[in-house]
């Protein structure tokens, strides 16, 4: 029995059990632009040539120096987005009940997050940053304002939620997911907070911490290893998963000064592996587009991915592949099955631009050919 099919009857035989999980997810919280850029316009609408790679944009960019240029953004859709309200609403989509804590709106909420927040316990902190999204089919670039998220602070938490509110919260958690640490300026000292006052005053149970750096390039290599070391120690309240995309995985394995590694299958395997074992914690997952690889005490796992060279929408399907790793350990699943939820979850997502039921993800896995 091959992986997609042995993760199909996983999936069938865990059929509802999800339903009974409560995730909380935060804090961030963003509204996402998705746009093309214009190469060559030649009327109204959509009559333009698009600029189809970043190297492509870069040549135009740098046309510009010591001049000026002109480049035009074209909106494809505005949507609900930040790595922790993405992660949310396709874990909420996948059946978990749901929590979510972070930039939303001030005095009311954003109308992108209204029929998020309609589905959900939410609590807002902020207002929501923006990102317009800028996609090409070699990869994204991201350019945000985020201003906003500086009011995002442990003591805020607690003054909108209130202590007795926030124990209880985190206490009921099977998962707790925290991720965009590198936008949040104030999250390792939030961390450090829940770990050092929050954490040790809940009643010991199974449940599990899933953690998401985004791409940390613009922090230092001392900021990125304080956190690392702070998440590690969160592993004394439960099972700790550190998920990296591939670029964050590179970016990780260079701070702890591993050499230069392959991104083959092997390579994949001995970052997860490397990096679980410097960092004293349960689970790393490293996934690039075309597959995922994670490590755990019990040795590694990889799966490939249904890969499309055409998707819909490539903003949020690492947030979409954390859900779908993290929906399949609160199913108990083991690494690979985890995997592969992973990976069904943001293939499901790229190619039609929607958090897939549990129904959906079956039906991938029986046309993954």
């Amino acid at each position: 029995m091959d992986f997609k099919t042995r993760t199909l009857a996983l999936l069938q035989t865990h059929e509802g059990a999800l339903t009974k999980k409560l995730s909380i997810v935060g804090f961030d919280g963003f509204v996402d632009t998705i746009v093309t850029p214009v190469a060559l316009r030649t009327a109204q609408g959509e009559a333009f040539t698009p600029i189809t790679t970043i190297t492509e944009f870069a040549q135009r960019i740098l046309g510009a120096a010591g001049k000026s240029t002109n480049i035009e953004f074209y909106p494809r859709m505005d949507k609900l987005g930040g790595n922790g309200p993405i992660m949310a609403n396709a874990l909420h989509a996948a059946g978990s009940q749901l929590k979510y804590i972070g930039a939303l709106g001030r005095a009311v909420i954003h109308p992108v997050f209204q029929e998020f927040a309609a589905k959900a316990d939410v609590v807002s902190l902020c207002d929501p940053a923006t990102t317009t999204a800028v996609e090409f089919t070699d990869g994204k670039l991201m350019l945000g304002q985020m201003r906003s998220l500086d009011e995002i602070t442990f003591d805020h938490l607690v003054e909108k939620m209130g202590e007795p509110a926030l124990l209880r919260a985190f206490g009921a958690a099977d998962l707790v997911a925290l991720v965009n640490w590198t936008m949040i300026p104030n999250m390792t000292a939030i961390f450090t907070a829940l770990v050092d006052t929050v954490l040790p005053k809940l009643p010991a149970r199974d449940r599990f911490f899933f953690f998401d750096l985004a791409d940390p390039e613009k922090r230092s290599r001392e900021d990125l290893l304080n956190v690392l070391a702070v998440i590690g120690r969160f592993e004394k309240f439960g099972r700790v998963t550190l998920g990296l995309n591939l670029k964050e995985a590179q970016q990780v394995w260079a701070a702890l000064d591993y050499p230069v590694i392959k991104e083959d299958e092997a390579g994949l395997r001995k970052m997860a592996a490397d990096i679980r074992v410097r960092l004293g914690v349960a689970t790393v997952v490293v996934h690039p587009k075309e597959s995922a690889a994670c490590a755990t005490a019990a040795g590694t796992a990889w799966v490939p991915g249904p890969y499309t060279s055409k998707p819909l929408i490539t903003t949020g399907a690492g947030d979409h592949f954390n859900a779908g790793f993290s929906h399949g350990q609160l199913l108990g699943l083991d690494p690979e099955a985890c995997l592969t939820v992973g990976v069904s979850t943001s293939g499901h997502y790229v190619r039609t631009g929607r958090s897939p039921s549990s129904t959906d993800l079956q039906a991938l896995l029986l046309a993954w050919k």
